[in-house]
Parts: C-alpha cells; sequence; structure tokens
C-alpha cells in the first residue's frame, strides 16, 4: 500500500515529465498502479485499485501546451519503503574499504497516457 507521493519536479523534455516520490508502507507490497488526469489546469495522480487521490500539481501553460500535444506524461517514480530508506541512524561499515553501507532505492520510468476530464 502506498503511504505517501510527492511530486518533485515537472519538466518538458520530449513530452511533459514529471518526478515522483513514493513511500510504501511494507517492503513486499507491489500496489502502486498510477493513474493520470488533467482537469483545468490541475494533472492528478490517482490510484487505479482503489481511485484515491495520491498527488495533484498545478501546471503552467507552457506545461499544457506541451500536455495537449503529446496526451502523455514520463513518470520517473523513486521508490523508498518507511522504516528502510531515509537517514542513517547506524552506520554498517563495510570492512573493504571503509564505506558506510545504505540501502539502495528503486527507481522506475515509463509513459503513461492522460485522461482528460
Amino acid at each position: 500500500m502506498v503511504d505517501s507521493v510527492e511530486i518533485s519536479r515537472v519538466s518538458i523534455k520530449e513530452n511533459l515529465s514529471v518526478d515522483v516520490a513514493v513511500m510504501m508502507l511494507e517492503p513486499d507490497d507491489w500496489d502502486f498502479r498510477p493513474g493520470l488526469f488533467f482537469k483545468n489546469t490541475t494533472l492528478s495522480i490517482r490510484s487505479l485499485s482503489d481511485k484515491t487521490q495520491l498527488a495533484d500539481v498545478s501546471l503552467n501553460q507552457e506545461q499544457i501546451d506541451a500536455l495537449a500535444a503529446t496526451r502523455q506524461v514520463t513518470l520517473r517514480v523513486k521508490f523508498s519503503v518507511a522504516g528502510m530508506h531515509g537517514r542513517l541512524n547506524r552506520i554498517n561499515p563495510i570492512i573493504a574499504d571503509g564505506k558506510a553501507k545504505k540501502l539502495a532505492n528503486s527507481n522506475w520510468k515509463t509513459t503513461l497516457a492522460v485522461t482528460f476530464e
């Protein structure tokens, strides 16, 4: 289950690109099915599983024009798990090189169609 979703950046590359940070509750949870919806000037991310609103962002006119031209968004997601990622309170050194060890984050990139309401 998704704990929180935060939109960190919206930019224009080939099409509209949205960077999202997703915090999951459990490490074995795979229930993240985003859907993108656009109404007036707001781009919303909703769960396709249970239809809950996860996050939204207001777009400027240049971003709206780019979205209207392609009708799709490149979604770049950085996954974290509550209690496993974030600030290290206890450093576990790697004996071979003496550096701190931390968990890797999972990243994901996809292109999704946008539903205009």
